[in-house]
C-alpha cells in the first residue's frame, strides 16, 4: 500500500518525527536505601565497640587514672570515629553521588556540595 492508498493523514512509520520517550531514572537513594545499607550491622557493630570505649573514658576518670592514659584512650576513640566516617564518606560517594550522576542535572552538584561541606567538616576535627 502506499502513502497516497493509505491516505494523506496516515504516518508511515519512517516519516514520523517524534521525540523519544525519556525514561526517569529511578535509583535506590530515590527509594530512601542509603549507601551504607548493605554494612548496617556492621556499622551498628563498630559504633558500639567505639561507645565502649567513650564509657571507658568516663570511668577511666571517675577512677582517677593518669592523665596521659587517659589521653592515649582519647587519642584511640578519636581515630575510630575518624575511620568510621572515612567509611561512611565512601560509601555516600560510591551510592548517593554516582546516584546523582546517573541523573544528571543539578542533582550532581548539590551532592558533590554536600560531600565537599562534609569533608571539610571532617578536616576541622
Amino acid at each position: 500500500m502506499t502513502t497516497t492508498e493509505a491516505g494523506a493523514d496516515a504516518p508511515s512509520g519512517a516519516e514520523e518525527a517524534t521525540e523519544p520517550a525519556v525514561a526517569e531514572v529511578v535509583t535506590d537513594h530515590d527509594r530512601g536505601i542509603h549507601g551504607y545499607h548493605k554494612q548496617k550491622d556492621e556499622h551498628l557493630k563498630r559504633l558500639r565497640r567505639i561507645e565502649g570505649q567513650i564509657r571507658g573514658l568516663q570511668r577511666m576518670v571517675d577512677e582517677d587514672v593518669y592523665c596521659i592514659d587517659i589521653l592515649t584512650q582519647v587519642s584511640a576513640s578519636t581515630k575510630a570515629l575518624q575511620s568510621f566516617a572515612l567509611q561512611l564518606l565512601e560509601e555516600h560517594l560510591r551510592h548517593c553521588v554516582a546516584d546523582a550522576a546517573l541523573k544528571g542535572g543539578a542533582e550532581i552538584d548539590a551532592k558533590v556540595e554536600e560531600a565537599t561541606k562534609a569533608i571539610g567538616r571532617l578536616l576541622r576535627t
